[in-house]
């Protein structure tokens, strides 16, 4: 007996739906992940002298984060379905039409500043004994992180990383707000190019960041890669404020950021460069 015809058309609509999230989810991982690996190739010897760890990441590696990167995705996109459907039951709002400009950035900003607090927590969570094993020791695999650990994740912290979004946007819905689509869209670019530079394990910015005070709360690449080489400290993700307010940051994270972009090319530095090549 066949299937009557308005279920299958769900059905279609979706596997439809889901092709479309996954799709959408791997093509920012890929893209972003490929991208930071092109730059950390083309600037060679030149971005090798900023390398944080001297140990480096194995072929072995390489193929766990990509291999557990694409089962994130497809979890992720199971939220990204969950959110449409939410937004069809008329749970969520979120627009696809016009928009200004002022409160596009000023949504992306608000979504932006309370990933990092849900990030930070739901971090430090993870990190207890009772569920550090199961939930992200995974994730710590990867002791000299590369770019293609973004996504590298255990199923259940890859659902506790999706939940935000549609969590956020029910709360916002709740609160009487209606997001527009291309903020969440700017939000979730953000989020994947931060994470790919975060785990790039070559300090990309420039000597006296963490010293500026205008500069000094944004996230470096050695503020996560201390936290990969440690495990303790460095919780945050876009910025350094919830660690330093809570004691967690790493006592020596300023202190190691100066030593790895004040480096000199030296007959030392070289051979250490030719040696990891």
């Amino acid at each position: 007996m066949s299937a009557p015809a308005p279920f299958l058309s769900v059905i279609e609509m979706i596997a439809e739906h889901m092709a479309n999230a996954i799709y959408f989810d791997l093509s920012r991982y890929f893209i972003a992940a490929s991208i930071m690996t092109l730059v950390l190739w083309a600037g060679g010897r030149w971005l090798e002298l900023y390398r944080i760890q001297t140990r480096r990441a194995k072929s072995a590696d390489y193929a766990r984060e990509v291999l557990s990167s694409l089962r994130t995705a497809f979890v992720f996109a199971v939220t990204t379905l969950s959110t449409v459907m939410m937004r069809e039951a008329g749970l969520v709002r979120f627009s696809l039409g016009g928009f200004e400009w002022w409160v596009l950035a000023v949504q992306t900003i608000a979504m932006i500043l309370a990933h990092d607090a849900y990030f930070y927590w739901m971090h430090r969570a993870i990190h207890h004994r009772r569920l550090f094993r199961i939930w992200h020791l995974h994730h710590h695999k990867s002791k000299a992180p590369t770019p293609w650990a973004a996504y590298s994740f255990s199923i259940w912290e890859g659902v506790s990383e999706a939940a935000f979004v549609p969590a956020f946007l029910l709360a916002a819905t709740t609160l009487g707000t209606e997001y527009h689509g291309l903020a969440v869209l700017l939000f979730l670019w953000h989020m994947i190019i931060r994470n790919c530079i975060g785990h790039c394990g070559v300090e990309i910015y420039p000597r006296g960041w963490v010293d500026n005070p205008w500069t000094g709360w944004w996230n470096t690449v050695t503020h996560h890669d201390l936290h990969h080489s440690a495990g303790t400290y460095n919780f945050g993700l876009y910025f350094t404020w919830w660690d330093r307010w809570m004691g967690t940051e790493h006592p020596r994270y300023r202190e190691t950021f100066r030593a790895v972009t004040t480096r000199q090319r030296t007959p030392k530095t070289m051979r250490v460069m030719e040696t990891a090549e």
